[in-house]
């Protein structure tokens, strides 16, 4: 069995539902506000084709079709990373609620292959709690997605976000961090982020900075079984542990973590979504097998086929990667 947890849904209802932040799909590419993710759309000669071509891959049809091709059994949706809107005021909290009914409707549709991550505006904790908690108990979301820094200024390590993490421990509900462009925040001056270095780079030190700043608030002293999953092999953080873990003793006196950062990898979950099969040894090596999922940004930009091949694994180990460790972190039933 093969479960993908890091893949994306837009569905027409998630569509054009603000005159200004859409979020909308354009001959310049995923919109939202000023900014537009990507630049060609050879495929389309106006929006409306643009928009259609996108639905046409979103639809149950589409994604089953991909999923053959690829063999993957489940797919774990989540709201693309550009439209957390985190800067939107109160469209945040209503785009959030919009989200999670429609992935809930999606997934409704055909169970046996679609599951999802909550969506919540962050920028506003206790209304995130709230819509968590709702999106999870009656909806059905496996957990939750946030971006890796930065919601409207909170930081995952403010206080602030403990109702967030407070309901998370509660439900045994995991999150998944993905970094998201801060430039589409930055208004007209989104042209100033040259070669969508927010995102291409950017996604992975935010993902970094969630890990980071998560352990060093004390969040995980405050909350020790919450659980979260860094997509992307965990942004820079694993690359960079050991730096991590000795400058937070030496070089971070205000840090309020009482144990040793490394002592903190156990409420942490990573893929091996990283474009090298020596950094995916590396990862293996590092976590061990229990720690790590199979989430490839499903459908998205590249495709590498499985990250766990090529890795020595036994077929044991590679089960628990392809859909062993997912069944239990997300509570899914086979």
């Amino acid at each position: 069995m093969l479960i993908d947890v890091h893949a994306h849904m837009i569905t027409p209802n998630m569509l054009n539902c603000d005159p200004f932040w859409g979020p909308r799909m354009t001959l310049k590419g995923f919109t939202v506000g000023d900014f537009s993710l990507g630049t060609k759309q050879p495929a389309a000669s106006t929006d409306a084709e643009a928009e259609a071509n996108l639905l046409r891959k979103m639809s149950h049809q589409g994604r089953r079709a991909l999923m053959a091709e690829r063999g993957v059994d489940r797919l774990v949706f989540s709201v693309p990373s550009h439209a957390f809107m985190y800067w939107a005021g109160d469209f945040g909290n209503r785009y959030a609620a919009l989200c999670n009914q429609e992935l809930s409707n999606y997934c409704a549709a055909d169970p046996d292959h679609f599951s999802f991550w909550a969506h919540a505006n962050l920028a506003e904790p206790e209304a995130a709690a709230k819509e968590i908690h709702r999106a999870i108990t009656e909806l059905g979301a496996v957990g939750v997605c946030v971006g890796g820094a930065n919601f409207n200024g909170l930081q995952a390590y403010s206080p602030e976000l403990d109702p967030v993490w407070a309901v998370l421990e509660k439900l045994n509900a995991p999150i998944m961090v993905h970094g998201y462009n801060q430039s589409v925040w930055w208004g007209e001056k989104h042209t100033d982020d040259k070669f969508e270095t927010t995102s291409i780079l950017g996604d992975c030190y935010d993902e970094s900075l969630f890990f980071w700043y998560l352990i060093c608030g004390g969040a995980l002293d405050r909350f020790p079984n919450l659980k979260t999953y860094i997509t992307h092999a965990g942004g820079m953080a694993l690359f960079q542990l050991g730096r991590l873990n000795e400058l937070n003793r030496g070089m971070a006196p205000d840090a309020l973590n009482e144990k040793p950062l490394v002592d903190y990898l156990a409420n942490f979950w990573f893929d091996l979504d990283v474009h090298s099969v020596a950094l995916r040894r590396a990862v293996v090596d590092l976590v061990g097998v229990d720690r790590l999922l199979h989430g490839t940004n499903f459908g998205g930009a590249y495709d590498f086929g499985d990250p766990a091949a090529g890795l020595g694994l036994t077929e044991q180990q590679s089960e628990k990667i392809r859909s062993g460790n997912a069944l239990a972190l997300l509570n899914l039933a086979v």
